[in-house]
């Protein structure tokens, strides 16, 4: 069971470096926000714009990753054996 989680860490860590080598830069921003913010000249608005959407990532993400962290607790207290013996 080990040697499983020991690779599950390698493979994450090998994807994760793979990711930010390979990705080129991105905007935090969709096409039409870009856009729309490409004839602004004010760099302040533009900062705070892209801080703004990097805000509004926060709450799903902590949803996601609540969700899953009480699916694996509820998972691994589902595989583990009852410690009560039977009379």
């Amino acid at each position: 069971m080990r040697w499983n989680w020991k690779k599950l860490v390698l493979l994450s860590v090998a994807v994760a470096m793979a990711s930010l080598l390979i990705a080129s830069p991105a905007s935090a921003q969709c096409a039409m926000c870009r856009a729309a913010l490409a004839g602004s000249n004010n760099a302040f608005f533009i900062r705070n714009f892209n801080i703004g959407v990097l805000v509004l990532l926060v709450p799903p993400v902590t949803m996601f990753c609540s969700i899953f962290v009480v699916l694996r607790r509820y998972h691994r207290d589902d595989q583990r054996p009852d410690s009560e013996e039977e009379e």
